[in-house]
């Protein structure tokens, strides 16, 4: 019931975090992980709040192993992109350029520094507070709310050459 329930918020996190290849793997080692501690869970926390704090965690030890400054651009799987973003009255050619922005987009939050780039999922993708981000990742609000603020302009930045988009 748990996985259920938590599934999809904790495979966009780590999708986010990690690109396709690892994502999937990284929120299966989640849930295993947060089964055999679930025995130490406080109860006075929030669960979602302890699990996003393991799938963090877990993200973490990837890109760690990884190579520094290799990112993993290979989110090429964009019919999930074009369902949630086109809608049934648009011609081909905006549901071809929605699917395009969105693939950008997911291109500038990989590129971004691991440090902001887990704030900004965490804030603007899952849309979670800032005093429940601050309890997840063991940050004060102010430096999440720095974290968020520079990951924005650095998508800003990235994202400027397309058309519409505001620095």
């Amino acid at each position: 019931m748990l996985v259920s329930r938590h599934a999809r918020s904790v495979l966009s996190l780590t999708t986010r975090m990690l690109g396709t290849i690892d994502a999937e793997d990284v929120a299966q080692e989640t849930f295993v992980s947060a089964y055999k501690a679930l025995p130490r869970f406080q109860f006075s926390a929030k669960f979602s709040t302890w699990l996003y704090r393991i799938a963090v965690n877990k993200c973490h030890d990837v890109l760690r192993a990884r190579r520094p400054g290799v990112i993993s651009l290979d989110s090429t799987d964009g019919e999930d992109v074009v369902a949630s973003i086109a809608a049934d009255d648009e011609t081909p050619y905006q549901e071809l350029e929605q699917l395009e922005l969105g693939w950008a987009l997911d291109r500038g939050i990989q590129a971004l520094p691991p440090l902001y780039r887990e704030s900004f999922v965490l804030k603007h993708v899952e849309g979670l507070g800032y005093e429940e981000m601050s309890e997840i990742l063991g940050t004060s609000r102010d430096t999440l709310k720095m974290r968020v603020y520079k990951a924005r302009t650095l998508l800003c930045r990235s994202l400027a050459h397309l058309e519409g988009v505001r620095r």
